[in-house]
């Protein structure tokens, strides 16, 4: 048999080894990026080597000790059976010799185990299938801003979508150091001036009559203006990243603009059951006042004056969390976060308003990218690849805590801020805690305030200041 298949099937794997010695600490499954990771792994590859080289020339040895010892006696006649117990014999030694360096194997383990107190999720790292290869590459392409997120969750015409998809592309390009793919980057821009068009009369008349004079003015600065495809074309050309930096962002503004005038409602029809719930039938936007409570003042932005009060804007998301946005926002029309005190924690500042009677008890509402709707009272999976259109790994994200009797409904009312910080998220840049709580919506001015908020601070107002033509109530019996 074989040296290296014997090998790979006497011993069990490092997976499951470890599964069995280092219990999993973490909330799912999540990948240990610690300094100590590279290290461990060559000393163990380095230990593997050197003891199959010491099976191997022991092995040898014990054919070669065979072979003399068949010499030296010289059968008359050789049969299958005369040469069977010398070769069980050196099998058997083979097996145990390869059980004891198991057994060492195994010490090794607990010995590293034991020094660094190493999550599982290290040795997990070593097996990951290529289908979950994407989610732990650094590589994956997570929204870093609360803009960027709502911009690929806007229900668009496809034409739009791949427009957005080249001009997000020169986006991510921009950002690799030293020298840039301009080149790339330029036959993208040209790829979506090319689209846009082409494909003039999909993208206008998906609109309404009332909406599509402004649908063409937006049109024409997407492709002619200022910050359009055409003058961010020269300036690729130019190899300027600053000039580039300025005119991708207001295409992708002004593609955001009309790509919202293309979705005046929900593009899925919501389960009957969930009819009696308000629900939010696009986007609505929040402002809140944050007021310092020991009177001390948040830090200032440049050329203002320090102040005990600080506005967050929150952008609500209904085409992918209608009923956590539209229960939300009911809560925020009738003052149910006026006065409330906030807690913080390393991850998050929460409303500290669990007990009080307001708003609905909604079900857990994720919506996994590429799917038509949400799912209901189910978490994702993202080891085996789901991904939620709103992801929660974007700092200054708003999702509602877990409800206190099950995971499978939100709060009636608590929610938070996430503070997502790429040094404690795996690798890939997802929290651990993707995929378990319904996101509505992301804070897109007042970022910075957020940081500064300790806790016993408090909401002094919450205002709707746009979206409540979007806001359907349930019908009073």
């Amino acid at each position: 048999m074989d040296k290296m298949l014997y090998l790979r099937r006497a011993f069990p794997s490092l997976k499951s080894m470890a599964s069995v010695v280092f219990p999993s600490s973490l909330s799912f499954g999540g990948v240990y990026n610690g300094p100590f990771h590279r290290p461990i792994y060559i000393f163990l590859k380095k230990l593997c080597q050197r003891s199959r080289a010491l099976v191997g020339d022991q092995a040898r040895a014990s054919r070669f000790s065979c072979c003399t010892t068949s010499a030296t006696l010289q059968p008359t006649q050789e049969t299958p059976h005369q040469n069977l117990f010398p070769r069980l014999l050196s099998f058997s030694a083979f097996y145990h010799r390869l059980k004891r360096a198991e057994s060492v194997l195994a010490i090794v383990l607990i010995l590293f185990q034991s020094s660094f107190t190493l999550p599982s999720s290290t040795w997990d790292t070593w097996f990951i299938s290529s289908a979950k290869a994407v989610l732990y590459s650094p590589d994956t392409k997570v929204p870093r801003t609360g803009e960027l997120a709502l911009r690929r969750a806007i229900p668009a015409n496809a034409n739009m979508k791949a427009i957005q998809d080249s001009l997000e592309d020169i986006s991510y390009r921009l950002r690799i150091p030293q020298r840039k793919p301009y080149g790339t980057m330029e036959g993208d821009a040209k790829k979506a001036l090319k689209i846009a068009m082409e494909q003039k009369e999909s993208i206008l008349g998906s609109l309404s009559e009332e909406l599509k004079e402004k649908g063409s003015l937006l049109y024409a600065s997407l492709t002619n203006g200022n910050g359009g495809l055409k003058n961010l074309i020269a300036f690729v050309k130019e190899n300027d990243p600053d000039k580039i930096s300025v005119a991708l962002k207001s295409s992708l503004d002004t593609l955001a603009e009309l790509e919202l005038l293309q979705a005046p409602g929900l593009s899925f029809l919501l389960p009957e059951q969930y009819l009696s719930y308000p629900r939010l039938n696009g986007r609505g936007v929040v402002n809140f006042v944050i007021e310092k409570s020991d009177g001390s003042t948040f830090f200032p932005s440049a050329g203002s004056e320090p102040k005990k009060s600080a506005t967050i804007q929150v952008v609500l998301d209904g085409y992918s969390a209608p009923l956590t946005a539209g229960n939300f926002t009911k809560l925020v029309i009738d003052g149910a976060y006026n006065g409330v005190r906030l807690k913080c924690t390393n991850q998050a500042i929460l409303s500290d308003n669990e007990l009080d009677n307001y708003g609905y008890s909604v079900p857990l509402e994720i919506k996994p990218s590429g799917e038509f709707e949400p799912l209901y009272k189910t978490s994702l999976s993202i080891q085996d690849g789901e991904f939620p259109v709103l992801p929660l790994s974007v700092y200054g994200a708003v999702a509602m805590a877990h409800n206190a009797n099950s995971e499978e409904y939100s709060s009636p009312s608590q929610f938070f801020f996430y503070l997502y910080d790429k040094r404690s998220a795996g690798l890939g840049g997802l929290s651990f805690d993707e995929g378990q709580f319904s996101v509505f919506g992301y804070t897109t001015n007042g970022r910075d305030v957020l940081s500064q908020i300790k806790s016993g601070d408090f909401i002094r107002s919450a205002e709707l200041v746009q979206g409540q033509d979007r806001l359907v109530l349930p019908e009073q019996n």
